[in-house]
């Protein structure tokens, strides 16, 4: 069996982030922990990463947007998982979905509503573990894949009452 590359575009968010106690806030890392962590697992997969920004998803911004447009665009890879922040994950989800002219990969956003590293309880190892399973099984699109939902972004909220995300068809 051939390995399958997956390439990691990161752009931050909780799941790569750090609880700061002083503004009672998580703060994304400069850099991301996120490769280290996922290289130690030893999967069948090859593993490429790319570093967009590190920011809260709240502070993206348009010019971010484009790099991560433009990072997609010219993966060599069919299968990409995009690490985001949960906030505004549905609106980068669409704005790829609408902007992006390749129709041949599998985009799987994922996050976490806690940090990977530092507060026991994360919800950071399971989604991406699931992000890993489903962008292998799943066909070409882009899709949220979160707490083993896989939701499709014309549908995807958050829904902050419940800590996770919904479809906005029930």
């Amino acid at each position: 069996m051939a390995r399958q590359t997956i390439h990691f575009i990161i752009t931050g968010g909780t799941i790569d982030s750090v609880y700061d106690g002083i503004k009672d806030t998580v703060v994304p890392y400069k850099k991301s922990v996120l490769p280290d962590y996922l290289k130690s697992l030893k999967l069948y997969a090859d593993l490429k990463f790319s570093q967009v920004c590190m920011k809260d998803s709240r502070e993206i911004t348009k010019a971010d947007l484009k790099k991560i447009l433009r990072t997609v665009e010219k993966s060599p890879c069919s299968k990409i998982i995009i690490t985001h922040g949960t906030y505004t994950m549905p609106d980068t989800a669409r704005y790829l979905a609408a902007n992006l002219q390749r129709r041949d990969q599998t985009i799987v956003f994922t996050g976490a509503f806690i940090p990977l590293e530092g507060i026991l309880g994360s919800d950071a190892p399971f989604n991406l573990g699931f992000a890993i399973a489903k962008v292998q099984d799943l066909k070409p699109g882009f899709y949220v894949c979160m707490h083993a939902g896989v939701f499709s972004p014309s549908e995807v909220v958050k829904t902050l009452y419940e800590g996770r995300f919904s479809s906005i068809y029930g």
